[in-house]
This record gives C-alpha cells, sequence and structure tokens, in this order.
C-alpha cells in the first residue's frame, strides 16, 4: 500500500546523509519533496499543507542545528510527525463494564464490513473473549449468508431471525433496528460478552439508510462504533469519513484492503481530519489477515525502518509452544537434526502468514523489493511434498538417500531431481549448524557467538592465538590426561609438578574416579 510513499521518503533523506549541517536550503528542498510524496499519495491537501509546516519549524529549529547528525535528526522529526497524524498512540477497544460489549460497524458499500465482522470476531475470540455476529444487514442480496459462513469460518455464533434478500429484484424484508435488539438480548441470554453488529452499506448521500444507522445505534446504544473505510478511495475517504461522523458519530476507523496496490492517503488522512483514531487494519482476504493499527509502527513501514514488533508478536501467535519444547529437549540431548524437524518447522513459518508480508517488515526491505515480489509462496509447499515422498527411515538417515531414491522422491513430489539434490544440500548444512549449536558451539562465522568465524570475546585472531599456545593433552587415558593438564597448570604457576610414578593410572592412594565423570559402574576397573 505504501510503497510509492516510502520508496519517495528513502529517497529524500538519502541526499541529507553526511551532510554536518543542513541550511535552510536543504530543509526547504527536503521539506517540498515530502510535501510532493504525500500529494502523489492522495493525502488531503490540508492534511499535506499542516504536515510540512510542522516539520519545516521543527527541521530549521535548535534540535536539528545542534544535532551531531542533523539528517538523521530530520529523519525523526518526520517520523513523530507521522505518527501524530496517524493518530499519535495506539487506541485499544472500549469493553463495557456490565457485558455484553457492543460493536456496531458502519462504511460504505463494498468497504468489507461483513468479511471485517468474521476477522474482528475471530481476533476477539483468540483474545478469550465470546463474541456474537448480528446480521442485520438485510438489503444487501445474499449478505445475510456471507455472514453466516465468515462465522463458520471463525467458529463465531451468528444471530440471523431473516434471511435478508437473494437477489437485487427482491424487496427487502424485516426490521434491522429490531434485529440488532433481539441480537443483544440473545447475547445476555446466552452469555456472550461481545456483540458485533453487522449493518448495511449505505453512501454518505442516503439519507434513508444513513437515518437506518442511527436508529440502530440509539436501538443497541453501542460502546464503540466502528467506520469501516476501504484505504484505496484516497482523497474522497476524507468527505466520506465526515459525512459519517456526522450521521453516526462514530468512536474509530478500520481500514481495510491494506494490501492494496492504490496510494494509501486515506490512512494519513481520516485519523487527521475526523479526530478518530484508526484502530484495526484489515492486510488480506483471510480472516487472520487483521491486526491491530499501531501509529509508531505504521510509521516506521513507511519510513522502511521496519516493524519487528509485529513480527514479533505474530511469531508468539503462529508458534507451537509444545513443539518448541520439543526441540529444546533435542538441543539439550544433542540429538541430530532430521528432515522431520525440518519439515516441522516449515509448517511453523508457514502459520505465520504470507512471507512476503513478514519479510517486508523487516528494516531495509525496499532495497529487496523486487527479489520479494519474485518470491514464490508456493516453495514451502513443494519442500513439504518432498519430505512427504520420503520414507520415515530416510528422513531420520538422509545419507541412504542414492540416485534411485532421490529419482523415486521427485517422481513423487513432482518435482526434478535437482530440485530435491537442492533440498538435501541446504539441509545438510543446517544440520551441521544445529550440530554446532548443539555441542555449544555456537552459529559458525555469527559475531560475538562462539565456534569457527565467530569473535568469541577477544576476537577470531585472539582465540586462535590462545589456542595456539595452549597444549592439549595427548593421551587417550582420561586419567593420564588429566594428571598432563594439572602437571601444565603447575608449571605455569611455577611451581614443581610432581610426576607420579607406578601404576598407569597414577598413584591410586590420591587418586579419585568419580572427579572422571565415568560411565556407572566403570569405577570396578580402577580398583587395587
Amino acid at each position: 500500500m505504501f510503497n510509492s510513499l516510502s520508496d519517495r521518503l528513502t529517497a529524500t533523506f538519502k541526499n541529507l546523509r553526511g551532510k554536518g549541517r543542513l541550511s535552510e536550503a536543504d530543509v526547504d528542498a527536503t521539506v517540498r519533496e515530502i510535501r510532493r510524496a504525500l500529494l502523489d499519495a492522495d493525502v488531503a491537501v490540508p492534511v499535506v499543507r499542516a504536515f510540512a509546516a510542522q516539520v519545516k519549524e521543527r527541521a530549521l529549529g535548535l534540535e536539528v542545528s545542534q544535532a551531531l547528525n542533523p539528517g538523521q535528526q530530520v529523519v525523526k522529526i518526520v517520523n513523530e510527525e507521522l505518527v501524530g497524524i496517524l493518530g499519535g498512540e495506539t487506541r485499544r477497544l472500549r469493553l463495557a463494564k456490565n457485558p455484553p460489549t457492543v460493536i456496531m460497524l458502519a462504511g460504505l458499500q463494498g468497504a468489507g464490513k461483513t468479511t471485517l465482522a468474521g476477522k474482528l470476531a475471530k481476533w476477539l475470540k483468540g483474545q478469550g473473549h465470546s463474541p456474537l455476529l448480528v446480521a442485520c444487514d438485510l438489503q444487501r442480496p445474499n449478505a445475510v449468508k456471507q455472514l453466516q459462513v465468515n462465522g463458520q469460518r471463525a467458529s463465531v455464533p451468528v444471530y440471523a431471525p431473516h434471511p435478508g434478500v437473494s437477489s437485487e429484484f427482491e424487496a427487502a424484508t424485516g426490521n434491522p433496528v429490531e434485529v440488532a435488539r433481539q441480537g443483544v438480548a440473545e447475547a445476555r441470554t446466552k452469555l456472550h460478552d461481545v456483540v458485533i453488529v453487522d449493518t448495511a452499506g449505505r453512501l454518505g448521500i442516503d439519507a434513508e439508510l444513513m437515518q437506518q444507522a442511527s436508529d440502530i445505534r440509539d436501538a443497541v446504544n453501542p460502546d464503540e462504533v466502528l467506520f469501516v473505510i476501504d484505504a484505496m478511495i484516497g482523497q474522497d475517504a476524507v468527505n466520506t469519513a465526515q459525512a459519517f461522523n456526522e450521521g453516526v458519530n462514530f468512536t474509530g476507523v478500520v481500514l481495510t484492503k491494506l494490501d492494496g496496490d492504490a496510494r494509501g492517503g486515506a490512512a494519513l488522512s481520516v485519523a487527521s481530519v475526523t479526530g478518530k483514531p484508526v484502530m484495526f487494519a484489515s492486510t488480506g482476504e483471510a480472516l487472520t489477515d487483521f491486526e491491530v493499527f499501531h501509529p509508531d509502527r505504521m510509521a516506521s513501514r513507511i519510513l522502511d525502518m521496519g516493524d519487528i514488533l509485529t513480527l514479533i508478536e505474530q511469531a508468539e501467535q503462529a508458534w507451537d509452544k509444545d513443539e518448541a519444547a520439543r526441540m529444546a529437549k533435542k538441543f539439550a540431548d544433542q540429538e541430530d537434526f532430521t528432515l522431520d524437524d525440518f519439515l516441522a518447522q516449515m509448517q511453523q513459518i508457514r502459520n505465520m502468514g504470507s512471507m512476503k508480508k513478514m519479510l517486508m517488515m523487516m528494516p531495509g526491505a525496499a532495497n529487496m523489493r523486487q527479489q520479494l515480489e519474485n518470491f514464490d509462496e508456493r516453495e514451502i509447499d513443494r519442500v513439504e511434498a518432498i519430505v512427504r515422498s520420503m520414507t520415515p527411515h530416510e528422513r531420520v538417515a538422509p545419507k541412504i538417500i542414492n540416485g534411485s531414491r532421490r529419482a523415486r522422491i521427485a517422481r513423487g513430489s513432482g518435482v526434478h531431481v535437482s530440485e530435491v539434490n537442492g533440498l538435501l544440500e541446504r539441509f545438510g548444512q543446517a544440520q551441521k549448524m544445529m550440530r554446532k549449536m548443539a555441542a555449544g558451539g555456537g552459529i559458525p562465522g555469527m559475531p560475538g557467538m562462539p565456534g569457527p568465524g565467530g569473535f568469541n570475546g577477544g576476537g577470531a585472531r585472539k582465540g586462535k592465538a590462545a589456542a595456539k599456545g595452549k597444549k592439549k593433552p595427548r593421551s587417550g587415558n582420561p586419567a593420564k590426561a588429566a594428571q598432563e593438564a594439572a602437571a601444565a597448570e603447575a608449571r605455569r604457576n611455577g611451581q614443581r609438578a610432581s610426576v607420579p610414578t607406578g601404576a598407569a593410572f597414577g598413584q591410586q592412594n590420591d587418586f579419585d574416579p568419580s572427579s572422571l565423570n565415568l560411565p556407572k559402574g566403570f569405577e570396578k576397573f580402577l580398583g587395587k
């Protein structure tokens, strides 16, 4: 949604890098480019004027002129102002002190209210609530049926006493206001703590339907009235939001279709013009493509600074704790990493959602946008097909997979043999890394981590020098090796080591077999 705006702003800030001082001309040029970028993104003109004026005033102030890095300070100012016009802070749902909490949805025709009702219900259920959907859209053909399907997919009950109309030629029957009132009563009877009322879509100039929405509000007295708006309608979003604000006096905004390729000016305009916060965002067609709107995180995405917190939250929701505990136990027991484990990890990643969306939340993702666009989401499905085409023994011991077995696996999974070879090669590398980590060697090549290529505190060079200067015991006998190590330590301390003579295991009187950590029962072989 914000790709074009993000690219324009990132290119503008590149011109400020490396400058020890910003002149007024530099600030004017930067603010001019920011103004053009916002106007091209369909942000409302009054919002652009106020934003540019505030950025210019702060950029010419002391916080930039006295900064060690003026360019980064300007980026910080733009980020803070973006957060401001997006609403300032995250706005949470206000829950009623005496349940049920009533949430009413209102918006234009085609904005996605019915789909959003299912998404909101599923999200609330995941938060521990017991929602009930109420079908009050009796005008649009099959709207009631669509809400019932969404409720079934979200495993949420739907109250729909009237079927609505099935074609545009039928006259609407039933009273939406009465249905809403009965729905709230049904929620009290069945002990649902949240009621989501789906109303009919309407035009801002449709006085009759706008009056119907106002009557529903008066009948159920909702705790929240959410205005659902299509993020792709551009500057007209401001006029539409103002009309609905006057008609139903909504308390929050929900942006839909944020995964589209439009310019996204609605998101940057509605909150600033109406004074009502953006509370939720819909980012796809699936019921799980729904998230709380965080102004600071959205501003970071626009400025290509990433959104790591949202990525972490999605991982926590999708990650299986039992599977994570099982893998942790395997590491503790130093068991080998198998293809079954590899498949389980791939499935965990897939449960988090679209790989493209996750990677776009990383800082600097704009620099690899072209590669991400060419990324094939079905790659994980192909990997799963290849692994599932193997026998259980092949998954545990992939070294037995010879040429004929690879050909059989390729035929079973519908891929070329080269793809099977590539997967096995990548798995071999992952297995080596897992073995290194399980043995306490850390990740190879990672700075600050122990292991080959790492710095291990004092650096790789220091580690090599220390390893070179230290003599390792050469004896394969554990007791003798321990004595040699003790003798070396004594020599370093300037003491004269007393080398025991006699038995191969040294002086038996001073020897403690328990110090060698030998297998149970082995001490009987060390007796006199």
